[in-house]
């Protein structure tokens, strides 16, 4: 039996108790952060002793976006660019998005070879003035059609590579003047607004595998609760952005919701959110989420299995050394796009 939650751990290795916990709790999948990794060894004897704990293959996941979010860095993996740069480095939307695809790709490589099959990018959140920067330069651009084409190079290059992209936050991020970490942020903006800016990337992007939920209060849609624990909010996403995919609260542990870790899983859960991830590690705050998580089942089991089957595990092939060196080059902008072939299906 597999239940609808996904965990991390504490450090670099599995120690004799999370092994226990994994082993009865039967979590769907795992959640790498900085403290668990050191070198591609380490990261790899880490997933497959995370997978060995609950006996399957079962998915590890990883926030790889770049810039300020990046949990695999140097001196063992290369610095990605903040979501902004590609635009910025190339000045020309059609270079840029060979340029974000490339960017994917190369992750989709990193993340794989270190048994990483999920990232929980692209973001697609639109900024608005004034808005709190927690969104800010993972923004790949300042308004929604950019967004939308550059979040699905990124997508497009990590699939391609055998990694399933996470298109967040659900419906959306960049309107926030708080920051979901710290506060729960509420949003007055009205429906019209809002479809216009904040979920068009995700309504063009409804076909993509996984989706991740916002904490945050959208007045036109829940005056009461945040999307990540509201039924009108998850309906909306489903039936209006056209979301038919696999659907994960963002980490229960931020201060945005509030109650016991139990009822912050019940109420997302019951909501309509298929997997909660609870991200710290600490072996306590696991248990009681485990107490709120029961069965993955139903429609959100057929969602997970749909996702998981979506994962290419003969990557397009790839000269890394001449897609880095592109990779670089293009970001300093010493080169131009490719021509021939439309850049979304450019060699990479």
């Amino acid at each position: 039996m597999t239940t609808a939650a996904i965990y991390g751990c504490s450090g670099l290795v599995l120690t004799g108790e999370e092994r226990a916990f994994f082993a009865d709790a039967r979590p769907w999948g795992f959640i790498l952060f900085r403290r668990n990794v050191d070198s591609p060894e380490q990261v790899l004897r880490l997933t497959d002793a995370l997978r060995h704990s609950v006996g399957w293959d079962a998915p590890v996941l990883v926030d790889q976006e770049g810039g300020r979010v990046q949990r695999l860095g140097p001196p063992h993996w290369p610095k990605y660019p903040p979501g902004d740069a590609y635009l910025k480095a190339t000045n020309d939307p059609l270079t840029a998005r060979e340029l974000a695809r490339l960017g994917g790709r190369l992750m989709a490589h990193d993340l794989k070879a270190v048994g990483i099959n999920i990232d929980c990018a692209p973001v697609l959140d639109v900024p608005t003035a004034g808005a709190h920067d927690i969104i800010g330069d993972r923004a790949y651009a300042q308004d929604p059609a950019t967004v939308t084409r550059l979040g699905r190079a990124v997508a497009e290059g990590l699939l391609a590579g055998g990694v399933l992209p996470v298109i967040k936050h659900m419906p959306g991020h960049g309107r926030a003047f708080a920051d979901s970490h710290k506060e729960l942020p509420t949003v007055n903006a009205g429906l019209e607004a809002l479809d216009a800016w904040d979920f068009a990337p995700f309504k063009a992007m409804s076909d993509m595998p996984i989706g991740m939920t916002a904490h945050i209060v959208f007045t036109a849609i829940d005056r009461k609760r945040p999307a990540t624990q509201s039924r009108k909010a998850i309906r909306m996403i489903r039936e209006h952005l056209g979301f038919s995919g696999l659907l994960l609260s963002d980490d229960l542990v931020m201060n945005a919701l509030s109650g016991t870790l139990k009822e912050r899983a019940e109420k997302s859960l019951k909501a309509g959110c298929d997997l909660v991830i609870h991200w710290n590690g600490d072996m306590a705050q696991m248990r009681e989420v485990a107490e709120g998580v029961g069965r993955l089942k139903g429609e959100a089991a057929r969602r997970a299995a749909a996702a998981l089957a979506r994962i290419v595990h003969t990557p397009e092939p790839l000269d890394v050394s001449e897609a880095r060196g592109r990779f670089d080059a293009l970001l300093a902008g010493r080169l131009t796009a490719a021509k021939g072939p439309d850049v979304g299906e450019a060699q990479a």
